[in-house]
């Protein structure tokens, strides 16, 4: 008979220390910037603040301010070209830890970018891409006030979006917008987190267009109108 494995009586698992840990970001100041509309735009799994910056700015209106924030966790990815280092946000170790981080970064430059006069508060918009578009939904549920608009690309919902007593639901004005041909999601995931969004927010809308996981032409055309509509 095999006995039981018993705990070590001097181990001591999971123990804390906090340390200090920097964050980067890239930020575009059109000339003249004062008190400017402010776009925090942040990447998906695997990408990094460079890739979400230039797409910012083909669909950003010429006087917003940009801030394109980069995940903590770097990791090798893939490419044609050998492997590249990309980012992600959180993984299925503490979340939690990730999400407060996240939620930290924004909060923080944004009070960064109001000490320097540079931007309007009233006037601040989210827009993520594949994992962020679940991530900046989090960060809308918990800081709705903080937000005029949020954009969201081939992402899901939070998946605590049921069970989470913080959240409330937000009054910004929201675009959803994902592919008929997604590589990670189904179109019923798809039509489940449209519904889902659609039954809780107010200020909703959402559109379908001819792609797989990918930010298309016809998408920045009409992220670009939606902007100039406020």
């Amino acid at each position: 008979m095999t006995k039981p494995k018993m705990s070590e009586p001097n181990l001591t698992t999971d123990l804390e220390m906090k340390a200090e840990l920097n964050l980067y970001y890239d930020l575009y100041k059109p000339v003249g910037a004062e008190s400017s509309p402010l776009m925090i735009t942040v990447h998906g799994y695997g990408a990094h603040k460079r890739y979400m910056m230039r797409e910012a700015r083909l669909v950003a209106p010429e006087n917003f301010v940009i801030a394109s924030i980069q995940a903590p966790h770097p990791h090798y990815r893939p490419t044609p070209d050998g492997y590249r280092i990309g980012y992600g946000w959180l993984s299925d170790e503490k979340p939690e830890q990730h999400v407060r981080l996240h939620h930290k970064f924004i909060l923080d430059v944004i009070d960064k970018l109001d000490s320097d006069g540079l931007i309007d508060t009233s006037q601040i918009y989210l827009y993520g891409f594949s994992q962020a578009c679940a991530l900046n939904l989090r960060f809308a549920f918990t800081y709705g006030e903080t937000l005029r608009g949020v954009i969201g690309i081939c992402g899901g919902i939070p998946g605590d979006l049921d069970s989470n007593d913080i959240y409330k639901p937000f009054d910004a004005e929201t675009f959803y917008l994902y592919g008929d041909d997604d590589e990670f999601y189904t179109q019923e995931k798809f039509a489940a987190f449209d519904e889902r969004l659609r039954s809780t927010l107010q200020n909703y809308r959402s559109k379908q267009y001819v792609a797989k996981h990918e930010i298309t032409q016809d998408m920045r055309d009409d992220i670009r109108q939606f902007l100039l509509t406020f």
